[in-house]
């Protein structure tokens, strides 16, 4: 059974950069069969994707983020993480991490982040 669990701090100041781990059970982040993204929904609005990091590390980046946006992996902690520069208080939002592969998708529960001095 995969399963990904978010981590990170739940508030972030302005200006500042917001950092996310995301540690994968169940599942190799370096399987060919699977990719690796983030997503966040901000309040009162849908879900938005920002990124992902496929099994040999590449990445691809929403183009309306891509300037701000930086997904990684650990491989030896079987991590992908998520980085967000320059935060401002529209950056608030629930943030998960989600992979899919083999005709599944699996999503972590999700973090709340809030962007506020």
């Amino acid at each position: 059974q995969v399963q990904l669990q978010e981590s990170g701090p739940g508030l972030v100041k302005p200006s500042q950069t917001l950092s996310l781990a995301c540690t994968v059970s169940g599942a190799s982040i370096t399987n060919s069969a699977y990719a690796w993204s983030w997503i966040r929904q901000p309040p009162g609005k849908g879900l938005e994707w920002m990124g992902l990091i496929t099994y040999d590390g590449s990445t691809y980046y929403s183009p309306s983020l891509q300037s701000r946006t930086s997904i990684s992996r650990d491989t030896s902690k079987n991590q992908f993480s998520l980085q967000l520069t320059s935060v401002t208080p529209e950056d608030t939002a629930d943030y998960y991490c989600y992979g899919h592969g083999c005709g599944y998708d699996f999503w972590g529960q999700g973090t709340q982040v809030t962007v506020s001095s």
